[in-house]
């Protein structure tokens, strides 16, 4: 069996083999060869340069019940809000008069009608009170084709919609096994957002229980069949108000999830060079400069947080998520300082799409 680290490193494509030697690498040697591999690939084919999206959590109701998550539709003990149009339009810009490319408008699963007239209304004073400067990603899930033509008509041109595995049993391990939950209509989901010409994102949370790392191998190889635009992933985080923590004592400790998630990155990176990737929150929840380590191994995203204060401490996904006032200028100024010793610079001002999307519009 093939475990030299070198010789891996060296190959232009990795087998699924190569992906599990490279996962289960442990020795500070091997694990520095492949983060400056992916580093400089990063530097060769996208820059050492950071983009910015400021993220808003704008509702956190939510119609999915995943078994994971903190919002979902049968935990009673999560306070549930729709941020108002006066408070959205603060945030967009301060976005906008700060620098930030890009605006993430994120919330629970619905496909309402009142929902969807919202979003309209959202993405189309974005667009007007920024003079048509702010990029826009979504991420409100799976909705119809016809919908998501309609947001990309209105100036949404980024979409994320996390699979969160590529493994179908695995799938309804950590969803319900109903009408509601579509392993299938999660993957037509995602063909539906490439079809309408969206820049596409996926992304994976790494350290579930029952997942192997066969699992996680063939996460990125899918990301790759795909031919992905944009990824986002990070650590499985347990939250004692979900049917997953049942599962807790499964779990491999936190940091070796990081540190399993900084590897998955740094392999995603030199199979998929030219693709954006993002240093989840996540990653900030385990180590207090997780997402620093995130831009050594190969991101070139970030997203502050600019949901207020009053609405951010009510989305939690998972425990001990950070709560951080990065729309101050105080955090933003110490961000700006911890992406500069990382060795990368932040790009203001630019929308920071991703070259392979291009590439593959071109073809």
């Amino acid at each position: 069996m093939e475990n030299n680290i070198d010789k891996i490193l060296s190959k232009k494509i990795f087998d699924k083999k190569n992906i599990i030697t490279l996962l289960s690498i442990t020795n500070d040697e091997d694990k520095k060869k492949l983060f400056d591999k992916a580093y400089n690939i990063k530097k060769k084919h996208v820059g050492n340069y950071v983009h910015l999206r400021g993220l808003l959590e704008f509702s956190n109701i939510c119609t999915k019940n995943c078994k994971y998550c903190g919002i979902r539709s049968d935990n009673k003990k999560a306070y549930r809000y729709d941020i108002p149009d006066d408070e959205i339009k603060k945030c967009v810009l301060h976005a906008w008069e700060n620098g930030y490319g890009s605006m993430v408008f994120q919330s629970g699963e619905r496909k309402d009608k009142n929902f969807i007239e919202h979003l309209n209304d959202i993405l189309i004073y974005s667009k007007k009170i920024t003079n048509n400067e702010i990029g826009i990603t979504l991420s409100c899930g799976e909705q119809s084709a016809e919908t998501y033509k309609k947001w990309f008509e209105l100036g949404a041109h980024r979409y994320l919609l996390r699979i969160e595995t590529t493994n179908e049993d695995l799938y309804y391990k950590i969803h319900p096994k109903d009408k509601n939950h579509s392993f299938q209509e999660r993957i037509q989901a995602l063909k539906d957002l490439k079809n309408t010409g969206y820049q596409t994102g996926t992304g994976v949370m790494i350290g579930l229980p029952f997942q192997t790392i066969e699992d996680l191998a063939d996460d990125l190889i899918f990301f790759k069949d795909i031919d992905i635009d944009m990824v986002g992933m990070g650590p499985y985080i347990e939250h004692k108000d979900t049917p997953l923590y049942n599962y807790k004592d499964m779990l491999m400790p936190q940091i070796e999830r990081f540190n399993l998630t900084i590897k998955m990155i740094a392999i995603l990176r030199i199979m998929m060079k030219d693709i954006n990737i993002a240093s989840s929150t996540a990653l900030q929840a385990i180590v207090k400069n997780g997402r620093m380590q995130g831009l050594k191994a190969g991101t070139n995203v970030i997203m502050p947080n600019l949901t207020p204060t009053k609405y951010i401490e009510n989305y939690f996904l998972y425990e001990n998520k950070p709560c951080l006032k990065e729309y101050s200028k105080e955090y933003f100024k110490l961000l700006e300082k911890n992406i500069i010793e990382a060795g990368d610079t932040i790009q203001y001002y630019k929308w920071g799409d991703p070259i392979h999307y291009f590439k593959r519009n071109s073809i």
